[in-house]
């Protein structure tokens, strides 16, 4: 695997290796292992997610609150999606920037984010099935979040904002400026 590294420290583009004939292909989607040398983060997920949903879903901007707060090991197994992460740790040098990556079912792209990392995504294909490992249990009451159109963060989520469709939740979330960050890493 390659680890490809972003302007917001810890947040990394993973790269597996691709093995590929006239059957199909084979690639080991996670490795503990390789993971935690190649990364420094020792890591032990104990969570795995799976959503699918169709063009123009948008999900997020979400992430957890300490003491729940979660690491994320993103990847789409079918489709194509627009990933985001925001840094919401208040002493980082980004904080309040992010980074987007296109991951779809033939990039075979993941992307890893750690503690204090805002979250989401929007569908640019006909359907796509997220996958996502986690580092802590789901905590229902220590769910944050902020806008996805927040004009702060101005993020292009790649599709027009006619088109966006949201959960009922995720309509009323505190813009960037209203937001009080629970990570003062």
């Amino acid at each position: 695997m390659e680890i490809i590294k972003t302007k917001i420290e810890g947040v990394l583009v993973i790269e597996p290796k691709v093995f590929g004939d006239a059957r199909g292909y084979f690639f080991e989607s996670f490795n503990s292992r390789e993971f935690c040398q190649k990364t420094g983060y020792d890591i032990t997920f104990v969570q795995d997610n799976e959503s699918m949903s169709h063009y123009g879903v948008l999900r997020g901007l979400h992430f957890q609150c300490p003491p729940f707060a979660q690491s994320k090991l993103v990847r789409v197994v079918k489709g194509t999606v627009l990933d985001v992460a925001v840094d919401i740790r208040k002493n980082s040098p980004t904080y309040g920037q992010y980074v987007s990556i296109e991951l779809s079912g033939d990039n075979h792209l993941q992307f890893f984010m750690p503690k204090g990392i805002a979250h989401g995504f929007s569908v640019l294909s006909p359907e796509a099935v997220f996958q996502y490992k986690c580092d802590n249990f789901y905590a229902p009451q220590s769910e944050g979040a902020i806008a996805w159109d927040d004009p702060t963060l101005n993020i292009d989520w790649a599709i027009p904002k006619d088109k966006v469709l949201l959960s009922e939740k995720d309509k009323h979330h505190p813009k960037f400026i209203d937001f009080q960050t629970p990570f003062n890493l």
